[in-house]
């Protein structure tokens, strides 16, 4: 009697800057599957790892290869599914899945996900949320007659809230809107005004809903709470358990449902930013995949893996999500350099940092010498306290503690003081 051998599944990660490491993602595929990074080397966040993925796995180069090209790469390399942890490859991904045959999003939603324009209109016209947008053409008056003021700058296509700005002015509005970058298309998009007393006024008035779609259903995994956001919209962290009721909370997860429908996602994880208006939840945007820093937050709070249920959804599976059970509260506080764009002298406080009650790690990235741009977002980070506290009033001591510990400098310009 001949026995088969149970072939390992592999599945292909076409790999940029993300919300999974190299080393996150082999760690999460351990006895699942095999990993297969598929990577184009022109892409700055794909050059950045280069030496980790070639050193801990297999990688498809696809640098330079036409689409039937890395097709064929893919074909070679016998993958059963494919995805991404990176904004920036959801449309490859969808291209390369369609094309090998393999569930991920599909190809004509990738617009609703990476275009905040086009995901406007189609929750206007589903009737889940109409929401003032309108792209800065050659002449932003026209966009501000559209919009109006307040309003939030930002690119129509991008992530971790690069280049975003708000302006509460017409004068502020055109300002803003010729000093912007050349090569980007931007909007402008109604300003939602946040409620603080839904969460609570020292926390930030919007959350994000966790999901995973699979053939069978939707289902949501969690909301993560935030901290307040420093200027003008650079995340400050976040905290499992949020702090809304459960009537705010059932709120936020029927209008993510709603929006999710409403866009037709059936594949995949979401990560969907609402803000909490003294008028209800509102849709800020919903991405078509792992939230950045979401998968370490999620993990060390209840043990659920996302980037491991990633891959097994890319794989056909339908993972068990268990309900989320929290012992005190779990977070990540990013170490947020003040609106500047300038050369980092010194840093002061980051020892004490770990002497802080509940403070478990600290991963600083503040170098002096390195150029701080505070217009890159949550790229300008210096680094992420990670810690837990029994509760959320103890959390916000230690927040406001974080905060008065940690000192950066920042050179002076160039010429000043001369």
């Amino acid at each position: 009697m001949t026995t088969g051998i149970r072939k390992t599944p592999r599945v292909a990660v076409v790999y940029d800057l993300g919300s999974a490491t190299a080393n996150d993602i082999l760690a999460a595929a351990h006895r699942l599957c095999e990993v297969v990074f598929v990577a184009d080397f022109d892409r700055p966040g794909a050059a950045a790892a280069r030496q980790s993925m070639l050193a801990l796995g297999e990688v498809v180069d696809v640098t330079g290869r036409d689409p039937q090209e890395r097709l064929r790469l893919l074909r070679e390399a016998a993958v059963d599914g494919v995805v991404t942890y990176s904004e920036y490859q959801l449309a490859e991904t969808a291209r390369m899945a369609h094309g090998l045959g393999l569930p991920y999003h599909a190809v004509e939603l990738i617009p609703a996900l990476v275009d905040k324009l086009v995901q406007r209109r189609i929750l206007a016209e589903a009737g889940v949320q109409a929401t003032r947008c309108a792209v800065i053409g050659d002449d932003p008056a026209q966009a501000l007659d559209l919009v109006g003021v307040p309003a939030v700058i930002k690119p129509r296509i991008g992530a971790g809230s690069l280049h975003t700005t708000r302006v509460d002015s017409a004068e502020q509005f055109l300002a803003t809107a010729a000093a912007r970058p050349a090569g980007i298309e931007f909007v402008a998009e109604q300003m939602l005004e946040g409620d603080p007393r839904v969460a609570g006024g020292f926390w930030g008035d919007y959350v994000s809903v966790e999901s995973v779609h699979t053939g069978s259903a939707s289902r949501q995994v969690c909301v993560t709470g935030k901290f307040a956001l420093a200027e003008p919209f650079r995340e400050t962290g976040m905290l499992l358990p949020a702090t809304l009721s459960q009537e705010a909370a059932d709120e936020v997860l029927a209008l993510e449902a709603a929006a999710v429908r409403a866009l037709g996602i059936r594949h995949g994880i979401t990560h969907t930013e609402i803000k909490l208006t003294a008028d209800g939840p509102r849709i800020i945007e919903v991405n078509g995949r792992l939230g950045g820093y979401v998968p370490e937050i999620l993990r060390r709070a209840t043990g659920i893996n996302l980037v491991r249920m990633a891959l097994d959804v890319a794989l056909g599976g339908e993972p068990r999500i268990p309900a989320a059970r929290h012992r005190g509260v779990t977070y990540q506080y990013f170490l947020t350099p003040p609106a500047v764009a300038g050369t980092l002298a010194s840093v002061g406080g980051l020892s004490e940092l770990t002497e802080l009650p509940g403070v478990r790690n600290v991963e600083a990235n503040a170098e002096p010498g390195r150029l701080v741009d505070w217009r890159e977002g949550t790229q300008s980070h210096l680094g992420v306290v990670f810690g837990s506290a029994p509760d959320h009033d103890t959390l916000r001591t230690v927040a406001e503690s974080i905060t008065a510990t940690f000192r950066p400098v920042f050179a002076p310009p160039a010429g000043a003081g001369a």
